[in-house]
């Protein structure tokens, strides 16, 4: 899993699907590359990334948020958008996220969703990894416990 980001300033965020990926044992590579700043660097960034084995790309990037557009436009890899929180607490760089047109998909997630985007990852690449998916369902299978007491807590 490759995850790039626009900006130094989308790290914070960003770190936190770097994070997830790790706690299951995929270890991303982690770049800041400008879609707009460095668009030949960026492209140069996606084939290298393919050529050492990556099968999925996150892009983290806020206000215009055409990263994981450009990104998708050069693989036939999935990729994750994340919108970022920026001047319109997001909503901008949500719709620069999902509307994407005709023939260059991009999954996304929430705003400032890296999180999810780092789960969202590793369960496609558990499609075809038996031991991840099964760290997946223990994973789930605490969460759900972790809520039932909370619950029971809550109740007394």
């Amino acid at each position: 899993v490759a995850i790039i980001m626009g900006g130094k300033s989308d790290l914070p965020n960003m770190h936190e699907a770097s994070a997830a990926l790790k706690e299951l044992k995929i270890n991303p590579s982690v770049s800041i590359i400008s879609a707009h700043r460095a668009p030949d660097y960026l492209k140069e960034h996606i084939e290298k990334s393919e050529r050492e084995g990556v099968k999925i790309f996150i892009a983290g990037a806020g206000m215009a948020a055409h990263l994981a557009g450009v990104v998708a436009s050069h693989t036939a890899r999935p990729v994750i958008g994340v919108p970022m929180s920026s001047k319109l607490n997001g909503l901008d760089s949500l719709l620069s996220t999902v509307q994407m047109p005709k023939e260059v998909p991009v999954a996304s997630v929430a705003v400032d969703g890296a999180f999810n985007a780092a789960l969202l990852a590793a369960q496609i690449l558990a499609v075809k990894d038996e031991a991840l998916f099964k760290k997946l369902i223990r994973r789930k299978t605490s969460i759900a416990e972790k809520i039932k007491n909370s619950d029971k807590k809550a109740r007394r």
